[in-house]
């Protein structure tokens, strides 16, 4: 019974999962392989008390693919134990001084703003392969009005599941749009089934090793304080299902420690780093599968399934398309949780100080700006969230409310005149 309990917890994750190696040019059945990993080192660290379980962070996709494109998987994956070792120093800081700590250090004016630069840093890429492009928008790969199609088809059974799903269909809206696009795409005949017939049955993972690469680590560690903070969220909704306190038993510094680690045995192998899947704590509230052996179970299905070569070959036929529908979505929904966090949280934007790092933050990492000496360089998410945290940490905390504002919008009812 908890294996088959295990296999619907995996089904749960799978679209999710197998999405961001898909989206990054990363190998989906290392990202199997490295959920599966993750999930058992994670249990291993916190005792086997917590009902999760770990796959691909969608928080990592945008800087993972710009990582690729600018210093290869390799060094990226380097980058990506950088990240999980970051983890693991700020779980021992909560352990010997505490959660409030990190809210100094990382409050909502910097978490916001750098979340938003994660989630639409790379928008024009989902836009391009929307439209069948490769995602630097330099080759038509299909049709254009083809791929819109398709595109659309995706991005729309998505949003239709995602808000009119009822029970386990409701936890599985990127699967169904994949699925979705798959068939429209079947239909307009533009997926080959070559690779499939060509690949084994059995095959070992295209595992890639780290190498350390100064940029690739800088540009990475910044990146996990957001998925760092939200851990505590997840930490927090998957207590309030089962009606225990984890942030306590095993403790948070445990639990994102597990993370952490979970992350850089990932990486170790070639697989994206790994994160507490809320469609899972989802699928845990619904079907009040407590028990975390449950979640031993799909971490060891997860790794048996790595190892079908054919598996693999099958979810490298998507088109473009199919991807681009979602990440459209997908990139605006990690940009919206940035914003959320300005707003639940009251961030005052007619204060000068929130008002400066917000607006200097966006525009370093939407912009495009980069600082560099030699073959050392900062640019997008690493340089904006360093800039965030030390305005943060600069500016004085009464410095008096915005007049920035009310001197463009004097400006602008002049022009307008």
């Amino acid at each position: 019974m908890q294996i088959l309990q295990g296999l619907q917890m995996l089904f749960v994750a799978f679209g999710a999962l197998v999405l961001v190696p898909l989206l990054t040019g990363l190998d989906p059945n290392v990202a199997l392989f490295g959920a599966g990993l993750g999930t058992l080192v994670f249990q291993v660290i916190t005792k086997r008390s917590v009902p999760v379980f770990l796959a691909s962070s969608f928080a990592f996709i945008a800087p993972i693919m710009f990582g690729v494109q600018t210093w290869g998987i390799a060094s990226t994956m380097g980058g990506l134990m950088a990240a999980g070792f970051t983890y693991v120093l700020l779980s021992a800081v909560i352990k010997f001084r505490g959660v409030a700590i990190i809210h100094k250090l990382l409050p909502p004016v910097v978490v916001g703003p750098v979340i938003i630069v994660i989630g639409l840093g790379l928008s024009p890429v989902a836009v391009n392969m929307a439209m069948g492009k490769t995602g630097d928008g330099a080759i038509q790969l299909i049709d254009n009005d083809v791929a819109i199609i398709i595109a659309a088809i995706s991005l729309f059974t998505t949003i239709i599941v995602s808000v009119f799903g009822k029970g386990l269909l409701k936890l599985v809206p990127i699967m169904t749009g994949i699925v979705a696009g798959y068939v429209a795409s079947l239909a307009y005949g533009i997926i080959d089934f070559a690779p499939v017939s060509q690949a084994s049955w059995l095959a070992l993972p295209n595992f890639t090793y780290p190498e350390f690469n100064i940029n690739a680590i800088l540009f990475m560690i910044p990146v996990a304080l957001a998925p760092a903070i939200e851990h505590v969220g997840d930490i927090l909704a998957i207590s309030n299902a089962t009606g225990k306190d984890y942030l306590k038993k095993p403790g948070l510094h445990r639990t994102l420690a597990g993370d952490g680690m979970a992350t850089m045995a990932a990486s170790l192998f070639g697989a994206p780093p790994n994160t507490t899947y809320s469609e899972v704590t989802g699928a845990v509230i619904l079907t009040k599968a407590f028990n975390p052996v449950i979640m031993t179970w799909a971490a060891v299905i997860a790794i048996v399934l790595a190892f079908i070569g054919k598996l693999g070959a099958l979810l490298q036929t998507f088109p473009v398309p199919v991807m681009g529908g979602i990440m459209i979505l997908l990139f605006g929904t990690i940009a919206t949780v940035g914003l959320n966090t300005l707003i639940t949280n009251r961030v005052d934007l007619h204060k000068s100080r929130n008002l400066i790092i917000v607006a200097v933050t966006l525009v370093f990492g939407i912009g495009g700006m980069a600082f560099g000496i030699g073959d050392f360089s900062l640019q997008g998410v690493s340089l904006c969230g360093i800039v965030a945290i030390i305005l943060n940490l600069v500016l004085p905390h009464d410095l008096g409310d915005n007049h920035i504002v009310d001197n463009v919008e004097v400006n602008t009812d002049i022009n307008t005149k």
